[in-house]
């Protein structure tokens, strides 16, 4: 294998499938990318695995001189082209080794034989469905930080994706708090409904591959895998074992009080109540009348916080409520309407923040001092 590469490219290749490889392993071929180069295609493949995950990049910024595959450490080969100040860079193979040479500099970087990495293909055959990449980025970012953190019911450790018609539901709970989200999909397969729960490391780095909004992406879900493709980029991952909780059972459908605010307001309020907070008293008091809301919090030996709220519109009784103001502000972050709504029902209920008709938070309350 000869290949150029436009040096940039290639380090933004290299640094996407990074998050596909193992950093140790009894099997060191998983601490490596796979470059194929084809003269058909006159492009470089790059491709990466830790076994759970899967990534496979094609870069056209590359001149193909002699087709052929190489199998080089990752770490090593990214630090030489990330350190390169040339804006091209040749690399060469003879047998397992690998010759990188800009104007001033060569390296000799030994590889793995080809045959011993996994196979990682690129998208093939038909998709069950397609979304356009700004919904699925949106789906994600409102959605994936209310993902539970180590906690033994593996199925919460990931996030649902499941069909409803024509829309497209991304769901996630930790079991403090609950993220939903819609947007539409086109279906392009099987039209019936279907479900994954899809680890958090796969979908950070299909965060990475979203970068263009108006790309279409392909979906297929089978053999417990669930796969993504891109004009340029495949991503695959096993699926998270075990069954999603019945999330619409705990969506409160009762509530009696419903309250409108500004979202940008609200945010300001909670972040600056949220001063005056510690690990020992982290919940913030909402006090909800006609008249506006009050967010009070207080810490032992450091002091108390007040701040006032215009309330557009409230309808119902007054009501107090402690939020923990950490998990308010993780969905106001990715609320991206003006206005946002607050359901609720009782001080030892579940509080509803919802955005539009597509997206919604269920927050547990807290107990306040």
């Amino acid at each position: 294998m000869k290949v150029v590469c436009d040096r940039g490219a290639l380090v933004e290749a290299l640094k996407l499938a990074r998050g596909a490889v193992v950093a140790r392993s009894p099997k060191p071929v998983l601490g490596c990318v796979k470059l194929s180069a084809e003269t058909d295609d006159g492009m470089l493949h790059v491709a990466a695995t830790d076994m759970e995950v899967g990534l496979h990049l094609s870069t056209p910024r590359v001149e193909v001189e002699q087709a052929g595959e190489a199998v080089l450490p990752a770490d090593k080969l990214l630090q030489i082209v990330n350190e390169s100040n040339d804006p091209t860079l040749t690399i060469e193979m003879e047998h397992e080794a690998a010759h990188i040479r800009g104007q001033d500099s060569h390296f000799k970087v030994f590889g793995y034989p080809p045959a011993d990495f996994p196979a990682v293909m690129p998208f093939s055959g038909d998709s069950d469905f397609e979304i356009a990449a700004a919904t699925l980025r949106q789906l994600i970012e409102q959605t994936q930080y209310a993902t539970a953190r180590e906690n033994t019911r593996y199925a919460i450790n990931g996030v649902l994706l499941e069909r409803e018609g024509n829309k497209l539901c991304v769901v996630a709970t930790d079991g403090h708090r609950l993220a939903l989200a819609r947007g539409p999909y086109e279906a392009t397969g099987d039209e019936g409904g279907g479900s994954a729960i899809i680890p958090p490391k796969a979908l950070h780095m299909l965060m990475s591959l979203l970068d263009d909004p108006e790309q279409a992406v392909r979906v297929r879900i089978a053999d417990s895998q669930i796969i993504f493709g891109t004009d340029n980029a495949t991503l695959w991952s096993n699926l998270v074992e075990g069954n999603f909780p019945p999330y619409k059972d705990v969506i409160p459908k009762d509530a009696d009080r419903k309250a409108t605010l500004a979202t940008d307001a609200l945010h300001s309020a909670v972040r600056r109540a949220a001063v005056l907070t510690n690990e020992e008293s982290k919940g913030v008091r909402f006090a909800f009348q006609p008249d506006g809301l009050t967010l009070s919090s207080r810490a032992p030996e450091m002091g108390e916080a007040e701040i006032k709220v215009d309330l557009p519109k409230f309808d119902g009784e007054p009501i107090e409520i402690g939020f923990n103001p950490g998990y308010l502000l993780d969905a106001l972050k990715v609320t991206h309407a003006e206005h946002v709504t607050m359901d609720l029902r009782a001080p030892n209920k579940p509080g509803v923040l919802r955005s539009g008709s597509d997206f919604l938070y269920v927050i547990m309350p807290v107990n306040l001092q």
